[in-house]
């Protein structure tokens, strides 16, 4: 297998679906810009979408590839059985998790918005609309499970293109929206359930070829079985810390009109690169450090660790220089139309600014992480994540009304890194961490591409500055060819430089 051939093909699909998402957010930005429907929309979306990140994303894997890995290489049938074990206990809880949720909606509301009690007609509406999308939870993390079964088999396309579905699906519900004159938010919500359905469908179906699901409610479970889901929950803290903060800085957010609009808008933004740099890269390294590990194959694993390290730090340094210099004309070539004013634009832009100072930590806290998932360790992950999450609040509350909702990205940044230097100080100290010396001169190496793409930028930026400001229409076309350009330049540059090279990342 090749870490950058497998990152890139989950990176494209991942990609593709991102570019949807924009194109989703666009509309939505037109439509509701930051009003009273979004803000309930984004509340209500917030909380069933950061489980489908958080299980989408690696936290499932990184608790069920490692135990399903060890049990098939022994025995195909004990995993198999292994398989429907989990399958059939997580239907249920999820069943359970859904049932409650729609019980008990508003006091849910009232905990992940607690600012929206100051307006009746926000609140109600963000109830009703978390009604209506909370099953999305059930679909998407049964899906997740399906994921799971094809990355432990190397296969990454399927995973990648599943969330695809529900872009799609959202965008034909806005734009009926528009022809038949409905209700923008309902129909949103609408459309995120039936997303959920459909992709679960289409992943039950690709997945058939390596495993075919037996349901059984047998609650004699396996120790193995047990042991997944005492560390599973761990594992959700843990890999998911990033969707975790926003989930908090949202909570905080709702305190400030439009707020929560913003961070949405930013986070959005942000994430492309992290999908990369962060997801696709500990996705599919994952199940081969898992496997090197059974092995006991030290040399391998020290490969892997420094592969998926560079990997890491390759896509995400440049995207965190990229998005610190144009975050303004990013988010006003994106979503600056319709009822998304000029100070949107620039309430968004200052969110998504202070999120790129921390996009390489949390690219590379999904690297470290998986060092120890891999070798059946969630408590450490946990306890790191607990600190990384204390930390963030703190800095978070302590501030947030001298400086209002800008602290929120500040301090998510600000506490992911530190935690990346938590990592490297115990995983070094534990004598897990076996990187090399050529990490760091690679690391210089790409340092050297990032300036010289991003003095190309700046140069760009000005010279078309005219073709980038908020009334001009076609702002997102030169945005789009500088990004392209600068892109590709920076590429070439670290494939010149010896860093960019197939052969390079082979972990066979």
């Amino acid at each position: 297998m090749n870490l950058l051939s497998s990152a890139s093909l989950f990176g494209f699909f991942t990609l593709i679906s991102r570019i949807l998402g924009y194109l989703r957010d666009i509309l939505i930005a037109i439509f509701l810009g930051a009003s009273i429907s979004a803000d309930a929309f984004f509340v209500a979306f917030r909380l069933p979408n950061t489980f489908r990140r958080l299980f989408a994303e690696g936290t499932f894997n990184a608790a069920f590839i490692p135990s399903y890995t060890s049990v098939k290489i022994v025995d195909k049938k004990n995993g198999k059985k292994f398989a429907d074990d989990v399958l059939s206990l997580l239907l249920l809880i999820l069943l359970l998790i859904v049932t409650l949720a729609e019980i008990f909606t508003p006091y849910l509301i009232y905990i992940i918005a607690p600012g929206f009690l100051g307006d009746q007609i926000k609140f109600n509406l963000a109830i009703e609309l978390t009604r209506i999308i909370f099953p999305f939870l059930l679909f998407v993390s049964l899906s997740s499970f399906f994921s799971g079964i094809l990355n432990s088999n190397n296969k990454f396309a399927a995973a990648a293109a599943a969330p695809i579905i529900l872009n799609v699906v959202l965008i034909i519900s806005l734009i009926s929206s528009f022809v038949f004159e409905l209700n923008y938010a309902k129909q949103l919500s609408y459309g995120v359930s039936i997303a959920g359905i459909i992709q679960l469908l289409f992943l039950i179906y690709v997945t058939k070829k390596y495993y075919e699901p037996s349901i059984d409610f047998n609650f004699k479970l396996s120790g193995k079985v047990k042991f997944f889901f005492k560390k599973l929950l761990p594992s959700v803290l843990s890999s998911g810390v990033t969707q975790i903060n926003i989930l908090v800085g949202t909570i905080i957010a709702s305190f400030q009109s439009g707020a929560v609009s913003y961070l949405y808008y930013a986070d959005r933004v942000y994430q492309i690169n992290l999908a990369i740099a962060g997801i696709a890269v500990g996705t599919v390294s994952l199940p081969v450090l898992a496997k090197a590990l059974k092995m006991k194959n030290v040399k391998k694993i020290s490969d892997i660790q420094n592969k998926s390290f560079e990997l890491s730090l390759l896509f995400s340094i440049p995207a965190s220089f990229g998005l610190i210099l144009a975050s303004n004309e990013i988010v006003n070539a994106l979503f600056g139309y319709g009822t998304f004013s000029l100070n949107d634009v620039e309430m968004t832009a200052t969110a998504l600014m202070y999120f790129a100072y921390g996009v390489p930590a949390f690219a590379l806290i999904k690297i470290l992480s998986n060092f120890y998932f891999a070798r059946d360790n969630t408590k450490t992950p946990f306890y790191i994540s607990t600190f990384i999450i204390f930390l963030n609040i703190l800095i978070s509350v302590t501030f947030f009304n001298r400086i209002g909702f800008v602290i929120i990205p500040i301090a998510t940044s600000i506490s992911t890194w530190i935690g990346v230097f938590v990592y490297i100080y115990l995983l070094n100290s534990k004598k897990i961490l076996l990187l090399r010396n050529q990490l760091m001169i690679n690391f210089i190496k790409i340092l050297i591409s990032t300036i010289i793409m991003s003095s190309i930028l700046l140069f760009s930026l000005n010279k078309f500055a005219n073709y980038l400001v908020y009334s001009y229409d076609y702002k997102a076309v030169y945005l789009i060819s500088i990004v392209s350009f600068v892109g590709i330049f920076y590429l070439l540059s670290c494939y010149l430089l010896g860093i960019l090279k197939l052969k390079n990342y082979k972990t066979n």
